[in-house]
């Protein structure tokens, strides 16, 4: 039977649960346990599909097709997890088949509520995954905040689980701050507070970690442990990183989070290995060379709207290129109105145009990917980063002024970018989402790097390039370097004369990791490396 650790969080909002989750799973999994990963979101959104990366980050895609939430990003970059749709759900997806089964008739006629209906869904759901994946533990991360409305039935069934298990194979992790006021003096009283609330609906935490950003002294866990019931040893602190997330394995490891954990747990004594975090950090302390890329993205857009792309870039000059990244963030919309752009573009050794929806900024963008060209700096789009590649070469080399996306003009007399069903042929007109084959061309520079004729990548698009107008492209030096074996849609171009220019329609950023970063972002890095020699 799985064992589960259950990870809530207090205070606020933003404390780094996704990462701290991430981390326990990881070292569990090198202390040589199969584990699983899973988050429970308490938005009614089904997915999140539909929200905001400005609300809500990016949207991580798995394997199987599933717009999830960007923690499992996090989860699949710590954990050598495969993850699928299961390993997230939201309050909306459980009311959804709550509301499905009474409609089905599966209650007898009985009145449905939220206990304990609801709440035997979630626990279902939790369980499921354990059963499914036959993981040793799973990790279940539970999104919101103690004392938040949205979070109460995810709560009441980590109680119930908790109650039905036995403490010997569910615990609960709780993550809470503890602040620094004028002074300098650490407060403790939010931490006790939080774990107040946590205990008023059911729940006794096993393990606390503290957000601080500055040391904690044992007098402090010790006063922690006893006002707020736990064993003493069992507080640690999440101190602000110095350099990256990727700090946390270690500093975990070292306070004896993991042995902690598998005490609880009853799992023994193991020995953890960390040496793939360690040999990372030692490389990342240690760059031989030092790198700029330019981010080009919406207006005042956040880190986290493309959390993935920003961590490809940084697996890829850290661990496959020995060196140091600074990432630029560049508005699209300044470059709409801005009459030197050559100033904005200056200092950058790569550009990178990662995905993006919506019209506003589209003519920065186009702009960057002009630039990019003209000056052969290294490029890399994906998404709608590679379809601008295809429009400007239409307008600038074509001689088609208003050629564009039907995503943004319906009547345009060169809509080189529509939606499938727009197009003549064939096709099955839906959003192409999850792993799919794509078929390389022999001697393009995209092969070269992959040094394979077909690979698996992720999808996340409706839009794609109508191939009426390929001979156009190639005819002016933008090269069809990829194809999807299934349909034979375009996945991607290159720029004939350029030292590195590619774009493409799938989506890398989701399945590079530390240890091993993904090919085209390494590729990529490398060109930009080259580009000031």
């Amino acid at each position: 039977m799985s064992k589960y650790v259950l990870v809530t969080s207090g205070v606020c909002s933003s404390l780094g649960k996704g990462v701290a989750s991430s981390t326990i799973g990881s070292l569990l999994e090198c202390s040589g346990l199969k584990i699983a990963m899973m988050k429970c979101d308490p938005y009614i959104n089904v997915d999140a599909g539909n929200i905001s990366p400005y609300q809500h980050g990016e949207v991580y895609v798995t394997e199987d097709g599933a717009e999830t939430d960007l923690d499992l990003g996090n989860f699949s970059r710590f954990t050598s997890v495969n993850l699928t749709d299961e390993a997230c759900i939201s309050i909306g997806k459980v009311y959804e088949n709550v509301i499905q089964n009474e409609r089905a008739g599966r209650y007898n006629g009985r009145t449905v509520q939220v206990i304990p209906h609801i709440t035997d869904e979630i626990k279902r759901c939790i369980r499921h995954m354990g059963t499914t994946s036959g993981a040793d533990v799973v990790v279940v991360e539970i999104g919101g905040t103690v004392g938040d409305i949205e979070t109460v039935p995810y709560l009441e069934a980590a109680r119930q689980l908790v109650r039905e298990l036995g403490k010997n194979n569910a615990i609960s992790v709780h993550l809470t701050l503890i602040p620094v006021i004028t002074g300098g003096e650490l407060k403790s009283k939010p931490t006790q507070n939080s774990v107040k609330q946590l205990q008023q609906v059911g729940i006794q935490p096993d393990v606390l970690i503290c957000r601080c950003e500055s040391e904690v002294e044992d007098s402090m866990k010790q006063k922690i442990a006893r006002f707020c019931n736990v064993t003493p040893g069992a507080v640690f602190v999440s101190p602000d990183f110095q350099k990256s997330i990727y700090e946390l394995p270690v500093i975990f490891h070292e306070q004896g989070l993991d042995a902690m954990i598998l005490s609880k747990l009853g799992l023994g004594n193991r020995t953890t290995d960390i040496r793939q975090w360690t040999d990372f950090l030692e490389k990342l302390s240690n760059p031989a060379k030092k790198i700029r890329i330019g981010m080009v993205g919406k207006k005042d857009y956040l880190d986290n709207c493309y959390k993935s792309v920003h961590e490809s870039l940084f697996h890829a000059a850290v661990t496959g290129n020995n060196a140091e990244l600074t990432i630029k963030k560049i508005d699209a919309e300044t470059l709409e109105k801005t009459q030197d752009i050559d100033q904005v573009f200056a200092d950058v050794d790569g550009i990178v145009v990662p995905g993006n929806y919506g019209q506003r900024g589209f003519l920065g963008l186009l702009a960057t990917v002009r630039y990019a060209r003209e000056h052969k700096i290294p490029f890399l789009g994906i998404d709608l980063g590679m379809q601008l590649m295809a429009i400007d070469t239409a307008r600038s080399l074509c001689g088609w002024e208003d050629a564009d996306t039907t995503e943004f003009i319906q009547n345009s007399t060169h809509p080189v970018i529509s939606l499938p069903e727009e197009q003549p042929g064939p096709n099955d007109g839906v959003m192409k989402l999850g792993a799919s084959e794509v078929h390389i061309e022999d001697g393009t520079k995209l092969y070269s790097i992959y040094n394979s004729s077909n690979i698996v990548e992720r999808h996340r698009s409706k839009y794609t390039f109508d191939r009426r107008y390929a001979a156009a492209m190639t005819e002016h030096g933008l090269i069809t370097s990829a194809c999807a074996v299934s349909d034979k849609q375009t996945e991607a171009f290159e720029w004939k004369d350029h030292p590195w220019g590619i774009g493409v329609q799938y989506h890398p950023e989701f399945v590079s990791r530390p240890a091993k970063p993904h090919p085209l972002f390494n590729s990529f890095i490398k060109a930009a490396i080259q580009y000031r020699k």
